[in-house]
């Protein structure tokens, strides 16, 4: 089983931040997931009619991040949180991409929440992940980008797993080992939240929304919280 934990430095800092934890074990990518190709397709038709537009930094629930990111040192505007992110390419083209069953699952739940999104391939991780403040001294290879080593700036929140960073700028971007493919079977995806006094019942009800999208295509499904509470989980 594999770890995840809260540093006690982040959990300090940010003492409202809550991460959900859905894992799925004989996760079946390659089949079909219809319920998640109509949920895609319903938000993009929503957002075309002008019916419904995704949260921008506006919106408290990205405010927060932008506000988490300026305090480790990190111009949001430059580097935005995913869900930020993810929510402007939507508005920008008119629609959301299409990477994998999976991926397409956890990037409609964080649209249609307003919550930063993301997952590991539980297999390619190379021991246990903690989120924490980085040195400066880490290494980090972009999703997409195998060739490249980035460094991480000193004070800023990453996850690692003992041998490389996983994500930079908290979740800003994902690394490239333990990307999310149709050949992945043991995943964790992550949700998160850095005010969980507003959002937590909001937290909650996304991991089980994705959990809900995970269960008929993979043979067991749990959730696991991390807070400055309960800083350990092991999945």
């Amino acid at each position: 089983m594999t770890v995840f934990r809260l540093s006690p430095e982040v959990s300090a800092a940010f003492p409202t931040a809550v991460i959900a934890l859905v894992t799925a074990e004989g996760l079946r990518g390659h089949e079909p997931w219809p319920e998640v190709g109509a949920a895609l397709a319903d938000i993009e038709q929503a957002v075309a009619s002008g019916q419904w537009a995704p949260a921008d930094e506006t919106d408290p629930r990205i405010a927060s991040w932008h506000d988490a990111y300026r305090s480790f040192g990190t111009n949001p505007r430059r580097e935005r949180p995913s869900v930020d992110a993810l929510g402007r390419r939507l508005v920008r083209k008119g629609t959301l991409p299409r990477i994998s069953s999976a991926v397409d699952a956890y990037n409609t739940v964080s649209i249609r929440h307003g919550l930063p999104a993301g997952a590991f391939d539980l297999d390619a991780l190379s021991g246990d992940v903690v989120i924490r403040f980085a040195t400066g001294s880490e290494e980090f290879v972009p999703l997409g980008e195998p060739d490249t080593v980035e460094n991480p700036k000193a004070g800023e929140v990453i996850y690692e797993d003992g041998s490389s960073v996983l994500t930079r700028h908290w979740n800003h971007r994902d690394a490239h080992r333990t990307r999310v493919t149709e050949e992945s079977v043991r995943v964790v995806f992550l949700l998160e939240t850095v005010d969980a006094d507003a959002y937590r019942g909001l937290l909650e009800r996304a991991a089980q929304n994705l959990r809900d999208w995970l269960t008929p295509h993979a043979s067991s499904t749990t959730v696991h919280f991390l807070s400055g509470e309960n800083t350990e989980a092991k999945v």
